[in-house]
């Protein structure tokens, strides 16, 4: 479930900004862009990616709300507390390494090369 909603929000996220790029800028930056009409005057047009784009936020808003809730459900059901050793969740210290961590036949010899005469 939660692969699905990240899914969508992901794609939610990318229609975002393509729809926020494509918007016409009302304060002429630079004075580039352009008057002219076409079949759709740029009131409407500027009105309905206006409407598009309100859609795709309060969607992407839903989309992250659910996604905290879905993180917060798999947090709470495990607590770090938990992996702990020891049974009455006191801390121990961990074994200090002892000679079975050196290989066979060395024992408490020093580890040094062999003389060459």
């Amino acid at each position: 479930m939660e692969n699905i909603v990240l899914t969508v929000h992901l794609i939610l996220a990318l229609a975002l900004v393509g729809v926020v790029l494509l918007q016409r800028s009302e304060g002429g930056g630079l004075g580039i862009g352009g008057g002219g009409g076409g079949v759709v005057s740029g009131r409407a047009a500027a009105t309905a990616m206006s409407k598009v784009t309100w859609g795709l936020a309060i969607a992407f808003i839903c989309t992250s709300l659910a996604l905290t809730v879905l993180a917060r459900q798999d947090a709470a059901s495990s607590s770090v507390v938990d992996t702990v050793p020891g049974a009455d969740g006191q801390m121990t210290a961990p074994a200090a390494p002892g000679s079975d961590l050196l290989p066979p036949g060395i024992g408490n010899q020093p580890l040094t090369p062999p003389r060459v005469d």
